[in-house]
């Protein structure tokens, strides 16, 4: 398998297991994964929170971690990435207001290229206009405002095409998996005998 060269949108309080987790387990895989940030470049951070389900009517936020940038996202061009990653938390409310983040999220689907979003990142793709026809779901709460963009909502992982999407970061197994797929990527496992032989 050769790896894909895969960007990733960040921005201060994107979910902590959403940006960390899709960041490392695709460069597991083998694939090469840039996290961009608007106004922030390469080696600053990103303050990250945790969205916790506890029973309430809500989840809960807490503080996470300081994630570190590749770059700021009005340094690349999109046209040198294969796959397009856009995790939630509370980032995408305010990250759709940057046209570096709407004009890179339109080139992904311009050239039906594999996207992956969760959670509240749907409502970057909804700010774009990118939703329409598509079949799709994300956080519960933001069904509504994707359903406005002209989606159709379903209740659990949702691949249409190139777009994968999922509703919180419990769907990582899942999400990541289908999105997986899309890239074209193959994960071959040796049996310990075999290892064994080596």
């Amino acid at each position: 398998m050769t790896g894909k060269k895969i960007l990733e949108i960040a921005g201060d309080f994107v979910e902590d297991y959403e940006v960390m987790v899709p960041y490392q387990a695709l460069q597991m895989a083998g694939h090469e994964v840039h996290a961009v940030a608007p106004e922030k470049g390469e080696g600053e951070s990103v303050k990250t929170a945790v969205h916790d389900f506890r029973g309430d009517q809500t989840y809960v936020e807490t503080r996470g971690h300081d994630f570190a940038l590749d770059a700021a996202i009005e340094d690349v061009d999109p046209a040198n990435y294969d796959a397009l990653v856009v995790p939630g938390g509370r980032a995408p409310e305010y990250l759709r207001t940057y046209d570096s983040v709407l004009e890179t999220v339109r080139h992904f689907f311009e050239e039906d290229k594999p996207v992956a979003a969760l959670c509240h990142g749907p409502q970057i793709l909804a700010a774009a206009g990118v939703l329409e026809g598509r079949e799709m779901t994300s956080y519960p709460a933001v069904r509504a405002e994707v359903e406005n963009a002209g989606c159709s909502w379903v209740d659990g992982v949702v691949t249409d095409g190139n777009l994968v999407t999922g509703q919180a970061w419990p769907d990582h197994p899942e999400w990541l998996a289908e999105f997986l797929d899309v890239l074209g990527t193959t994960i071959e496992h040796e049996s310990a005998a075999a290892a064994a032989d080596d």
